[in-house]
């Protein structure tokens, strides 16, 4: 589509100029090659970066498009889903030849994606679904084995019985469902009581914070936290810790984010679910551009995104405390050993 656009453009600029010199031949002149029409263009939308791994998606994700001879459009929505769709609509007009999107809603994004497609654009959802919008591919972790490491480490500590506080990101990512019908199924078999349940919008830290000062005599009696991610893990122990409290009831987390490894070393934090985000961002890549150059991807599973049978592809994530951390984390080269025991 680019290429058509570009010699359109070469001719409407020839015809101006033998108008221009009444229909003169014009003298002959270089035209410098422009390679980059002819590289594959892949657009890539996220939700926001206020996580701490996206950052690292977006550097090995545009790496190795690169190295495959492809340019990455790189757009942020900053959380907002009527920006993210502005977004895509961008990428549409601008001819992509794939559009990868970590979607800042499981359901507002279907409709745009659905007109991509019709433009005979593929789409990849990266990390997170999106809803009946047919998809080419669904690249993720297994969310609800994430979801199963988090309670397997409560249950090793917490006796039969215990009761757990649910501090999730929101309902419009659909990873948060699996996440916890992970949790919860491995719960439920140990008859662990869930107490309190709160969404934090757009995944804001913050939020989490206000919440556990809001509700904390409840909290407080709590023998675990579960927290959707790292960065909502943070929040809830600096308030545990103004109370004098860090120690004292358990907190998990996911994505291994720098300060959560630190945090597992002092204790302050049982557990963080280390995702190879590096893999699944180099993986998702490679799909882009075998996408973008009109092939097809073979996947021995698919999703159901509530309409269709997505094709789907997932890595499997892996608890991370303080017994296995160096392993995980140190020896696979994902954080520096000074940087965590500093």
């Amino acid at each position: 589509m680019r290429k058509a656009i570009v010699k359109i453009l070469s001719l409407l600029m020839i015809f101006s100029l033998l108008l221009f010199t009444g229909c003169k031949t014009p003298e002959k002149k270089e035209v410098p090659e422009t390679t980059d029409t002819d590289k594959l263009l892949i657009g890539l939308s996220f939700d926001s970066f206020v996580i701490e791994r996206w950052t690292r998606d977006r550097d090995v994700f545009v790496s190795t498009a690169n190295s495959l001879d492809a340019e990455v459009n790189v757009q942020s929505a900053g959380g907002d889903v009527t920006t993210q769709i502005s977004q895509i609509k961008y990428f549409i007009e601008i001819g992509v030849d794939a559009i990868v999107i970590i979607t800042a809603d499981a359901v507002a994004l279907a409709d745009v994606l659905k007109e991509a497609k019709n433009k005979n654009i593929p789409i990849i959802c990266y990390d997170r679904l999106v809803m009946n919008c047919n998809a080419d591919l669904y690249i993720s972790f297994n969310n609800e084995t994430v979801g199963k490491e988090m309670a397997n480490a409560i249950c090793s500590k917490v006796p039969e019985g215990g009761t757990i506080v649910e501090i999730m990101g929101p309902e419009s990512d659909y990873n948060v469902p699996q996440v916890m019908s992970g949790f919860d199924s491995v719960c439920a078999e140990h008859n662990m009581n869930i107490t309190l349940k709160y969404n934090c919008e757009n995944w804001k830290p913050e939020l989490a914070y206000d919440f556990v000062n809001a509700h904390f005599d409840e909290i407080s009696q709590a023998d675990a936290i579960m927290c959707g991610n790292d960065a909502l893990a943070g929040e809830v122990i600096h308030a545990l810790a103004e109370r004098g409290y860090a120690d004292k009831i358990y907190v998990t987390g996911q994505d291994a984010d720098l300060e959560a490894c630190q945090r597992v070393v002092e204790g302050t934090q049982l557990v963080t679910v280390f995702k190879p985000v590096e893999s699944l961002a180099k993986l998702a890549a490679e799909y882009a551009v075998q996408l973008a150059s009109g092939n097809t991807i073979e996947a021995t599973e698919t999703f159901f995104d509530g309409t269709y049978d997505v094709p789907y592809i997932a890595i499997e994530p892996s608890g991370v405390t303080r017994e296995n951390l160096d392993k995980v984390i140190i020896d696979g080269g994902f954080h520096l050993k000074s940087e965590i025991y500093k």
